[in-house]
Formats: C-alpha cells, structure tokens, sequence
C-alpha cells in the first residue's frame, strides 16, 4: 500500500513537472524563443518576469553577431511598451552598464558570486532590451577582424539589422511601441539609430517601426560646446582656481576642438588644461564629483576572499563596477546567459579593448539628426544627472534650446523644478510638446545608478506620455 502510494504520489509530481515544462516551452515558442530563454542566473532572487539572453546575427558572411539581453515588464508584459538601452563610450556594454548597473532588474551583490533586486528597475514601466553594439563590446563578436575597425554609421546599420531580425525572433513586438534611450556616447548611437529606422519607414510598404521616443541622458551632442562644459562646470563646483578657469577660457578655442586633435590650439591652453587636471587628481569620480571613490585592490582582494566588498558613498555602492566584471566572468553565469559561445580569447570587460573605433566620429553634430526626428512628431527627451563633469549638464542645456530656437518651437513649460516624493526631483522645460530637457538632482553621468528613483520617475513619466510634476502634494510647514 505505501509503495503504490509513493509511485502514484511520485508519477503524479513528475507529470505535473512535465506538464508545467510543456506549458512554459509551448508559451515561449508562441512568439517568443525557447533557446534563449534564461532559466535562472547563478545567485538570482526568485522573479515573477521573463528573461531571455542570446545572439543575433547580423552579417552571416562575415560572422557577426551581437549580443542581447532582454526583460519582460515586471507586470502586464503584454500590455507594456519595449525601450532599448544602449551605453555608450563608444565601445562600453550595455549588458554591463544598463542591465546590471544601472536600470536592470538585478545588481552584484557584494561578493560578486550573487544577485541582489533591483527595486527600482525601469522594466516596473516597459520592457527592456539590452544590446552589446558594435560587434566587438562585451560579448559580441565577429569572426572577421576588420570589423572591429566600425563607427557610427556601420553601429547604426547594424542595429537597424539587428532590430528586423530580433523582431522574427520575437514577432509579437513589431507593432508594439518602440522607445530607444540610452546615456553617454549613445547620444550618437541612438539618434542616428532612430535615423536610421525612420529613413526604413519612409521606405517601406511593408513593416514599419512603432516609434514613440527618444530619451538620452547626458549625451554627447556636439564636442566643441560639450568639452567647455567640463571646465565651466569645474570651475563653477570649486574645483580649480578662478586663475585657472579664466587662463582656460581666455586660451583655449574649442570651436576648432576635435577628438583627432583635441587640443588643435595654444601651449598654453594645454597648460592649462593640464594644470586644471592635475588639481582635481585621481580621487575624484569626474562622473560624479560627489561620490567617494572605489579602491580596486582592496575590492578584489575581498572578491577572492569571498567577502562582502559594498562600500558605500551616499547610498551608493560604488565598488559596483568591479563586483560586476567578477560575475559576468564566472562561467556559470556566461552559460546561464548563452553568452560568450565562440569562447572569446579574452575576458569580459567593460568597455572593449579590442575596438578600433572611428573617434572623428565623435566630431559628428548631432542636433540636425534630433531635428529630423522630432519634424516625424517623435518626442526627445534629454536628461542630465547634475553632478556629472563629464557631459555636465551645462552644454546639453544649451544645445537643447538652441535646437528649439532652430525649430522655432516655443516654451510650454518654463524651466522650473519637478517633484518626486515630496522633493525636488529636479529641473525641467519642454518646447513645443516635443522636447524636453531635464536634470536629475545629485546624479550621476549614469542617472539610474546614482538616483534610481527619481530615474524611474522620470522614465514612467517619459513612456508614459506624462510630463514631469511641477507641484508637490505633500503640505510645507508654515
């Protein structure tokens, strides 16, 4: 009687296990596919979302091939929009910097063999796809060596490539909303990318892609109005001397600034620049000048010996960046995520060493392509993280209403602060129902990573359609 019991009892838990296996499989290959469907990542908190990780080929002949991780929404998948993310660089990963930095629904944990949750994942608002571009960065490859020598326009038709064929992988997106955002040198990639998509919808009878923005947060614009920024906003944080900030605006002409020749000017602005560097020294994150720096020697040496390595900076662990390179390096968590199938003879990295990537396209002016897109009635939004020297938000601010002024749109909010949570979220103006420029108080140059919050806000209220809240409900005290 007791063995009859216990076989049925067994047989009964391994028809249901069969049955629940057939039913996810039957669902996954329904419009989405089953061989890149990530099971569970090494250390993973339990999840109620799919995730789904794999390669798509966008140049068969010469082997290429990129990279891709995507997340449903946390809720209603269905109904929910899909945003890209790509970073910038150019050559740094996406995988490494969005999914698991940044806006992903995961983060290192402190012992780099582990997952912690990311509360304040952006896939709460849309779904999100991830992708390593150009071939060459993080995990995407090609089997022909030259293709690492690439730049903006090859990245941008690639992604165009890439977009057509990981639609036949999941056909149920082709006519769902499409937002392309992403941070840094991807204020290149992603304008040029949704270029690129336009100019395929004006051409074809047949599929066209459902854009509905465009979100960049501190990008690269145009180089000879965004390097001055970093020294304008050095000098207006205290940063360097008056001497030196005005030595630097008096000798150095940046109209003539180039990545090939960045300093196509004086001895002496390049004394100064030098001068201006050294006083700010190693110890300052010029991505975010209020974060405390990371000491990697003490952090790796705790990662071999297992031990938590979270060091904190005002609510920030800002070790992150190595926690991560340990766990995307573990094979474990490369096989969980079909990474790396070609066995790439080097480890993964941040920002790739392998690239030779075109750097006098970074002299591209990239406000006629943000003009173009917004005449096809497609919102742009740019963001910027106020502590961040880098991209500092003092020439993207600039450049935005000097596009308005080209486009002859008009102010319908004024600048002004945005609210979240009772507090200042930040600083805002839209132009013309169609831009919007916003900053992100006390972020970084990676927004979502310093103040994840008030980036989701700011995303919701982007996919959304809303504008951000220039009022506060909760009462102020007489």
């Amino acid at each position: 009687m007791g063995l009859h019991v216990m076989g049925r009892c067994w047989f009964g838990a391994v028809f249901i296990a069969v049955i629940s296996f057939w039913l996810l499989v039957s669902n996954v290959v329904d419009g989405f596919p089953a061989e890149d469907l990530v099971l569970h990542l090494p250390g993973q908190p339990e999840v109620g979302f799919r995730q789904y990780a794999g390669y798509v080929d966008v140049d068969v002949k010469n082997g290429r091939s990129l990279f891709y991780y995507f997340v449903e929404a946390e809720k209603d998948p269905d109904q929910k929009p899909l945003a890209l993310w790509l970073n910038g660089g150019p050559g740094c990963s996406s995988i490494g910097g969005g999914a698991f930095t940044e806006l992903g629904p995961f983060f290192p944990s402190g012992d780099g063999r582990g997952l912690r949750r990311n509360s304040m994942s952006w896939n709460r608002a849309s779904n999100l796809l991830f992708v390593e571009s150009p071939a060459g960065v993080g995990w995407s490859y090609s089997n022909t060596t030259s293709d690492y020598t690439t730049g903006d326009a090859k990245t941008a038709k690639d992604m165009h490539t890439f977009f057509l064929k990981w639609y036949e992988k999941f056909p149920e997106f082709k006519s769902r909303e499409l937002f392309l955002t992403g941070e840094s040198y991807a204020g290149h990639y992603i304008p040029q990318l949704a270029e690129a998509l336009l100019d395929h919808n004006a051409q074809s009878t047949d599929f066209k892609f459902n854009i509905k923005g465009v979100a960049i947060g501190n990008p690269l614009l145009r180089l000879d109005r965004d390097v001055p920024a970093t020294y304008e906003f050095f000098w207006s944080h205290g940063m360097i001397s008056d001497e030196i900030g005005l030595k630097i605006m008096n000798e150095c002409d940046f109209d003539d600034y180039t990545f090939a020749n960045p300093h196509n000017v004086t001895d002496n602005c390049n004394d100064a620049i030098s001068q201006a560097n050294s006083i700010i020294g190693d110890y300052i994150n010029s991505y975010d000048v209020i974060l405390d720096v990371c000491y990697p020697s003490i952090v790796n040496q705790e990662l071999r010996l297992r031990k938590m390595a979270t060091k904190m900076s005002v609510g920030v662990d800002v070790c992150m960046t190595y926690e991560r390179r340990f766990y995307l390096n573990l094979p474990e968590v490369q096989k969980a995520l079909h990474a790396n199938r070609t066995k790439l003879p080097h480890r993964w990295f941040m920002c790739s060493d392998v690239l030779n990537y075109s750097y006098t396209d970074g002299n591209i002016n990239i406000l006629p392509i943000l003009k173009k897109i917004i005449q096809n009635h497609i919102p742009v939004w740019v963001f910027s993280g106020d502590q961040d020297s880098v991209v500092p938000l003092l020439g993207s601010r600039t450049l935005v209403k000097e596009l308005a002024q080209d486009l002859e749109l008009k102010i319908t909010v004024p600048y002004g602060a945005w609210f979240h949570k009772g507090q200042v979220g930040g600083w805002a103006t839209e132009y013309g129902n169609l831009l919007t420029f916003a900053t992100v108080r006390a972020a970084a140059h990676m927004v979502p990573y310093a103040q994840p919050s008030r980036a989701l806000h700011l995303f919701s209220s982007f996919v959304r359609g809303l504008r951000l809240p220039n009022t506060t409900h909760i009462p102020m005290d007489d």
